[in-house]
């Protein structure tokens, strides 16, 4: 907790008005990641046409491949392109870089500042990672699905009910993202370089969670053992929510998984970063 909510709660102050404080700060931290964001506008014009050509691609892969089959594993191929499409809409939401970042704060020598904040580290480094998806929701994500849509013939979600649990289970998604990418940035405090790390989580993450294939395209013994494990929950479990491939029952339990794994990664990220952090090593300072 801040040290500023802690001095009001020793001086009597409601907790409500200490959750109001707490969460003002976070706020603070989120309007700061979605004003750096600015400054890579570029980026996201470019990132529109970046998406549009793996869909593309996709598009023809699987194309010719239905050519000799009306479905597979349950999915026609208006599903799965629809799959692949909005799959990668909700990846450029959820996508984030606080791996990245804590490793380069390592290297230059900046972590020492974050060190020396009265704040929790890993919820920082979240509302600054939220701040940007905000901000690519509006320039990238939105866009996107705007050219998306119009150019393929993807299919809206399966019923109301269905895309309000969609929206839900992308917001946790986010989370679940950042939640891994805390718990792989904090290996830098320990090893100064994570790079390598890095790149293999980056593919590992787009092939287990669903995003590259459908688990279900996978083999029953790898399916269970990724069942699991959290990272189908990043792609595989949103993309069956839309299509309407869950009934109520495999909704809430869909859902509770999410918030589940949620809670267990940020456990895990305070936990190590408690670990890492009581030896540090700063590369340049």
């Amino acid at each position: 907790m801040p040290a500023a909510a802690v001095a009001g709660a020793r001086g009597g102050e409601r907790p409500s008005s200490l959750f109001w404080r707490w969460l003002r700060l976070y706020l603070e931290f989120g309007r700061v990641g979605f004003v750096n964001a600015l400054a890579y506008r570029l980026r996201y014009v470019t990132g529109i046409v970046t998406y549009f050509i793996y869909i593309s691609v996709y598009y023809f892969i699987w194309k010719a491949i239905y050519e000799h089959s009306t479905s597979i594993e349950g999915f026609d191929f208006s599903h799965l392109l629809t799959y692949i499409g909005v799959g990668w809409i909700i990846r450029s939401f959820y996508f984030n870089n606080i791996d990245q970042e804590l490793a380069y704060q390592v290297m230059e020598g900046r972590l020492a500042m974050d060190l020396i904040k009265p704040v929790n580290i890993q919820l920082m480094y979240v509302a600054r990672a939220a701040g940007e998806s905000i901000f690519r929701l509006v320039l990238l994500t939105a866009p996107t699905a705007l050219v998306l849509f119009l150019v393929y013939p993807l299919r809206p979600p399966a019923s109301v009910r269905h895309g309000g649990a969609f929206l839900v289970s992308v917001l946790l998604s986010f989370l679940i993202v950042a939640a891994i990418n805390f718990v792989v940035g904090t290996f830098a405090l320990r090893l100064q370089s994570i790079l390598g790390l890095m790149r293999a989580k980056f593919f590992l993450l787009e092939l287990l969670s669903g995003l590259l294939l459908p688990i279900s395209f996978f083999p029953q013994v790898f399916q269970k053992i990724f069942a699991l494990l959290p990272f189908e929950y990043i792609s595989y479990v949103p993309m069956l929510i839309y299509l309407g491939k869950l009934d109520d029952s495999g909704l809430a339990r869909a859902i509770a998984l999410q918030f589940f794994w949620v809670a267990v990664l940020l456990a895990i990220g305070n936990a190590l970063w408690s670990w890492s952090s009581r030896k540090v090593t700063i590369q340049g300072g």
